[in-house]
């Protein structure tokens, strides 16, 4: 495998900060469900959230025979993971592009089948604390939000350009937020008076259209509306909707995934797959199940798994993560 696809690496110190902020989120556990499959010579693993290579610097590091795609819509998260993972040398390939696009990039590639798929979703440590990416409610910042800042829409000219009922949309499916209808129409007189372009202007004018009771719950009562603002600039839903049995389809029998969750959606997306993917497909009634109507999935985790309350107490990013793995057993149907 070449590193035809990775992207050039520069300079030196942003990939030492970088891992030094970098906490990777249930890493063992990944790593435990992951290894029957990847201990074999050959094996190809993919990494479709590389951001700064804390998961995949230990899969390579615990599969010295293993080979790894890692996949990243940020190319400074690829500049500062390139460093990180340059001892491996031609193990691990790194690639500019977003995870539903990997059976584009196994094609590119030559790689039929993969052996183990790990998914970290969500909005990267280096993200939240890049203070000009806008992501993080606690400082502010230009109302960005890209993971690939070459391309699409910002959140400011979401918040600037969106009819108010889109607006509504989508704090109501992305952010879960009840109080969306009093949001969007301060939203909407303030944008009238001047665009919005940083995120402290947004969080004040949040807190200051909540009734006080809304404000008492659930921490900062900015947090769904960026959430919702985030997966809409990003398209998050809608890729994972693609990504997930993508990947599914791209493990070999025996092939394993993982997947960390950081909110209900995402989790819930996830679990569908996996479900749909470990039912029987056959008619009701029939006395004996054909092959071709079999599971194709053996569910790893009996729902989804919780980081333990050492690691939340050693990086409160863990808190919300839900993991869910899964094993192919099968091949598809022809």
């Amino acid at each position: 495998m070449q590193r035809r696809e990775a992207l050039p690496r520069e300079g030196a110190g942003g990939g030492r900060e970088g891992q030094s902020r970098h906490v990777p989120v249930m890493l063992q556990r990944c790593l435990d469900l992951l290894a029957p499959a990847l201990q074999r010579p050959g094996a190809v693993v993919v990494d479709c959230t590389l951001g700064l290579g804390g998961h995949s610097e230990a899969l390579l590091t615990r599969f010295p025979e293993a080979r790894l795609v890692a996949l990243d819509r940020d190319k400074e998260a690829l500049r500062l993971s390139g460093e990180r993972l340059a001892p491996f040398g031609d193990r691990a390939t790194l690639v500019h592009a977003v995870y539903d696009e990997l059976p584009d990039v196994l094609a590119r590639l030559g790689v039929p089948r993969v052996q183990g798929v790990l998914f970290d979703l969500g909005v990267s440590s280096m993200q939240l604390d890049e203070a000009d990416r806008g992501f993080a409610y606690a400082q502010d910042a230009p109302l960005d939000m890209r993971m690939d800042q070459t391309t699409g829409v910002s959140a400011a000219e979401v918040l600037n350009t969106y009819p108010a009922g889109e607006l509504v949309r989508i704090l109501r499916a992305y952010g879960e937020e009840k109080q969306a209808k009093r949001i969007v129409g301060a939203i909407v007189r303030e944008r009238e008076k001047e665009p919005f372009t940083t995120s402290a202007r947004l969080v004040e004018l949040i807190r200051d259209s909540l009734p006080q009771a809304a404000k008492r719950t659930g921490g900062n009562p900015a947090k769904r509306t960026f959430q919702a603002l985030r997966i809409e600039v990003n398209g998050e839903l809608a890729v994972l909707e693609r990504a997930v049995p993508a990947a599914v389809k791209a493990l070999a029998v025996d092939g394993r995934i993982a997947v960390l969750s950081y909110h209900s959606l995402e989790d819930r997306l996830v679990k569908q797959v996996f479900a749909a993917g470990a039912a029987s497909t056959a008619p009701p009634g029939l006395p004996v199940v054909p092959e071709r109507y079999q599971p194709r999935l053996k569910l790893l985790t009996r729902g989804a798994e919780l980081p333990t309350e050492e690691e939340v107490a050693q990086n409160r990013r863990a808190a919300p993560a839900r993991l869910r793995g899964a094993q192919r057993i099968r091949e598809d149907a022809e």
